[in-house]
């Protein structure tokens, strides 16, 4: 290599000029487009659960306390921003903020918790119906997953160990 190449090298390097933000200096605001964490909105929110259904990552938690009172809790620590809990959401009580500095000492301030009074019948007891698309997605019955731990649990069965699932029709022929 000669010094003439090295010369021409660094005057292309010095004629390039400044090309790193100065981010701590002047922050630039987010893209339109951004998705930062979601935020939850307790006043909009009807207990559906298609948010911690369809969450890949399961940092959406349910507990029902009874039949009245559900338990949402939003863990952040492994949540991709991916936005699905905000897509499946159908009073929008979901949003994508534009924040993108989550960096904190404690994993409990990305948390969020809401208590929600599921609204029931005086007569049978059972919640409303919602007029939403989401009925498919509704998980039956009651939710039981571990808060004070903070994981998902899963009590589903697709079949009654020991028991019909139907009982037999009688059915008396003249």
């Amino acid at each position: 290599m000669s010094l003439l190449s090295k010369l021409e090298e660094a005057a292309l390097c010095l004629k390039a000029g400044k090309v790193t933000l100065p981010y701590p200096a002047d922050p630039q605001p987010a893209p339109e487009q951004f998705r930062g964490r979601p935020i939850f909105d307790g006043s909009k929110c009807i207990g559906c659960a298609g948010c911690a259904n369809n969450c890949p990552a399961r940092e959406i938690l349910i507990y029902d306390v009874s039949q009245e009172i559900r338990i949402l809790q939003y863990l952040g620590r492994r949540c991709t921003y991916c936005g699905r809990c905000a897509e499946v959401c159908p009073e929008k009580a979901i949003t994508m903020s534009r924040d993108f500095e989550s960096a904190t000492n404690r994993i409990g301030d990305l948390a969020q918790r809401l208590e929600l009074f599921m609204s029931t019948c005086q007569r049978c007891g059972r919640c409303f119906k919602p007029t939403s698309t989401l009925e498919e997605l509704k998980m039956k019955g009651y939710r039981f997953d571990d808060l004070q731990n903070e994981r998902g649990i899963f009590r589903s069965q697709s079949h009654l160990e020991g028991n019909a699932v139907v009982d037999d029709v009688e059915i008396e022929l003249d």
